[in-house]
């Protein structure tokens, strides 16, 4: 896997921050609210697909409620504005994602992988539960989330 730019890191952390200060208030309201765990973009890696014609970054976002599969089209090089969703091909198979607009620009791709991680008490056990998804979607042959 290759290491990340920097500015890549600081990009990944703007992400949290906007998608937190824009969903926080709606996440607290839900039953499976875990005050333990908080909103992070985590094993971000380059991959070979494109969206628009742009590089594409694909990881986890966690929040105090939901795991997610992200992807990050790279904003500066669209070469067109960017659908609704999109279809994104990873090793394991092809997955149906929705576009965000997030304040400052941010625009992601992103499906539910997990709805409650209440159970989780950690954000270490968070951070191992986003590994192991993303080694699974890095994987051939695992089963295809539609």
């Amino acid at each position: 896997m290759q290491t990340l730019a920097p500015h890549e890191y600081g990009y990944l952390a703007e992400l949290a921050k906007c998608y937190r200060d824009e969903h926080l208030a709606g996440l607290k309201q839900q039953a499976h609210f875990n005050p333990r765990l908080g909103v992070d973009a985590l094993c971000f890696q380059h991959i070979e697909s494109r969206i628009s014609g742009a590089s594409v970054m694909a990881g986890a976002l966690i929040t105090p409620c939901e795991l997610w599969l992200v992807a990050l089209p790279e904003q500066s090089a669209l070469q067109a504005p960017l659908e609704s969703q999109c279809a994104l091909t990873l090793p394991s198979g092809r997955y149906s994602l929705q576009l965000e607009r997030l304040p400052a620009g941010i625009e992601l791709y992103k499906r539910k992988i997990l709805e409650d991680l209440s159970d989780l008490e950690t954000l270490q056990e968070t951070a191992r539960l986003a590994q192991r998804m993303m080694e699974q979607l890095m994987t051939p042959n695992a089963v295809p989330q539609g």
